[in-house]
């Protein structure tokens, strides 16, 4: 039996600096044998650098999702060359860089990770649930983990069950709030509707609440910073079976 840790969206350098802070230990005490972090808003305001990238990559992640921010940041295409980051593999074949899916040598098994980007009140991509079939199908390993970035809880609940019995594990993220539906499906598939998210717990999605709650009253453009304050850190841990690719186990994780 081996143990998945999957982390929602890091947010910002307070997110990044907390999650520096307490992944080590939770991935000790867990007995923790792959990490995957979502990553897409860990740059300062929105998107992803190198540098929090890289934050993310030295704080003990060995995979790193993002979403629809993915390329909100002009200067990270480069980064997307590198094996540990992936994106949305249902963007237009041929128009961005990197690649949605990377299979992680694991030394007596390989695991699979896949990132796809919902639809629904999202950017028109490609279709996210044929994207599933086409990966799928290529794989060669039963341990298959899938970050679905939506927006919409009835699509990833819809993803949940069109891939159940069929992946290891299916995670939502996006939305931030974690959500408190974690099982099992068909007796294999690890899921939840959204992971949650690591930065300033008081806060709107990680960011300035009161500058959100005035955009949202007066309707107007305000930009949103960073917020202040603790931070914790939302998460699942998965134990799955690395020779049949099923999960038995899904636990919710909130660090303060």
């Amino acid at each position: 039996m081996k143990n998945l840790l999957f982390i929602g969206d890091v947010v910002g350098d307070s997110g990044c600096e907390f999650l520096a802070e307490k992944l080590p230990r939770v991935k000790r005490e867990n007995n923790i044998d792959i990490t995957i972090v979502n990553g897409e808003n860990s740059a300062e305001g929105n998107g992803v650098t190198r540098h929090s990238a890289e934050s993310i990559l030295h704080a003990g992640a060995d995979i790193i999702t993002t979403g629809n921010h993915a390329f909100r940041r002009r200067e990270v295409s480069a980064l997307y060359e590198e094996p540990w980051i992936i994106r949305p593999a249902n963007y237009p074949a041929g128009g961005v860089p990197g690649r949605g899916v990377e299979v992680l040598d694991m030394g007596t098994y390989r695991a699979a990770v896949i990132n796809l980007m919902g639809t629904v009140f999202m950017d028109p991509l490609d279709n996210p649930f044929a994207k599933a079939d086409e990966i799928i199908a290529e794989l060669d390993t039963p341990v298959v983990f899938l970050d679905f970035h939506a927006e919409a809880t009835s699509e990833k609940r819809a993803m949940g069950e069109y891939l159940s019995g069929r992946v290891t594990g299916v995670f939502g993220t996006h939305t931030h709030i974690q959500t408190a539906d974690e099982q099992i499906l068909s007796g294999q598939t690890a899921y939840i509707t959204d992971v949650g998210m690591t930065g300033v717990e008081n806060s709107c999605l990680g960011k300035n609440a009161a500058q959100a709650a005035e955009r949202l009253r007066y309707r107007t453009y305000i930009r949103l910073e960073e917020a202040k304050g603790a931070c914790f850190m939302c998460g699942i841990i998965v134990a799955f079976d690395e020779k049949s690719g099923k999960s038995h186990k899904i636990q919710r994780l909130i660090i303060r």
